[in-house]
C-alpha cells in the first residue's frame, strides 16, 4: 500500500515504525529526521519530483511517500463487543468515507462498517482520514440489510439519520447502538429505514436541504457522545 504526505508519513513513522517497507523522498528532509528513517533498516529511494508525481498519481506528496503494509477490513462479529459504531450505506466517495472515520475516532465511535459497497479502497480512506483508519477498526458488509439483523441480534439498537427524524437533541439513545448514514443523494432507503428502530435528524436553524454528509456525521457524534 502507497501512502504520501508528510504528516501521514510522520504519523505512521511515530506510531506504526514496523510497518514502513520502503521510503521515497522527493526532497531533502532535516538531518535528525533522516537519521531515524534509515534506523528502520529499509530501502530509502530519492526520486525527482516527476518520479514522484507519478507514484503519487498527481496527490500532493509534499516530497514524502512510502510503501507500507496494507490495512485489512475486520469482520463485523469482531464489532459486536462495542457499543457504538457507525454503518454507512450507499457512501461511495473515499474522502466522504475517510472524514466520516477521521471524526468517528474522535469522538469515540467503536467502529465504522461500510455497507453495500463493492471496492473499500483503504489506501484512500487511510489517507483522507489522516491515519484515524490505523486507529479504528473498518468492516466490509456487501448486505447492509444483513448486517443490521446481525447486529440486532447481538442486542443493538439500530438508528439512522434522515433529514425528517427526530431532533438529535431530544432523542436518548440505548446503550448499544448503530447510527446509519446514507448517501448525500439518496440518503438512506426505505427498506433499511424499515428496519430501523428509530430516525433523527439535525436541526437547521436556516432553511436548507443538507449538510455534506461527513459534515453532518461529525456533527451527530458530537450530539450523541456529549449531548
Amino acid at each position: 500500500m502507497l501512502i504520501y504526505g508528510k504528516q501521514l508519513f510522520l504519523h505512521i513513522l511515530e506510531r506504526y515504525p514496523k510497518r514502513i517497507l520502503s521510503v521515497y523522498l522527493a526532497k531533502e528532509c532535516d538531518k535528525k529526521l533522516f537519521v531515524k528513517i534509515a534506523k528502520l533498516n529499509i530501502k530509502i529511494e530519492r526520486l525527482d519530483e516527476k518520479k514522484a508525481q507519478a507514484l503519487a498519481r498527481g496527490g500532493n506528496h509534499q516530497g514524502f511517500l512510502a510503501q507500507i503494509e496494507p490495512i485489512e477490513s475486520v469482520s463485523l462479529s469482531s464489532l459486536k463487543d462495542e457499543n457504538f459504531l457507525v454503518m454507512l450505506c450507499g457512501i461511495t466517495d473515499m474522502g466522504n468515507i475517510g472524514a466520516i472515520v477521521r471524526s468517528a475516532y474522535a469522538f469515540g465511535v467503536g467502529g465504522v462498517i461500510a455497507a453495500n459497497l463493492r471496492d473499500l479502497k483503504m489506501e484512500q480512506i487511510l489517507r483522507t482520514s489522516s491515519a484515524a483508519a490505523f486507529e479504528l477498526p473498518i468492516a466490509a458488509a456487501p448486505n447492509a440489510l444483513d448486517a443490521i439483523n446481525e447486529l440486532k441480534l447481538s442486542g443493538f439498537s439500530i438508528y439512522a439519520a434522515d433529514m425528517n427524524g427526530e431532533d438529535i437533541k431530544n432523542v436518548v439513545f440505548d446503550k448499544k447502538m448503530v447510527l446509519i448514514l446514507g448517501s448525500e443523494g439518496e440518503g438512506v432507503s426505505e427498506r433499511i429505514l424499515k428496519r430501523c428502530d428509530k430516525t433523527v435528524g439535525i436541526k437547521m436553524s436556516r432553511k436548507f436541504n443538507s449538510l455534506n454528509v461527513s459534515a453532518a456525521a461529525a456533527v451527530l457524534f458530537d450530539r450523541i457522545c456529549n449531548g
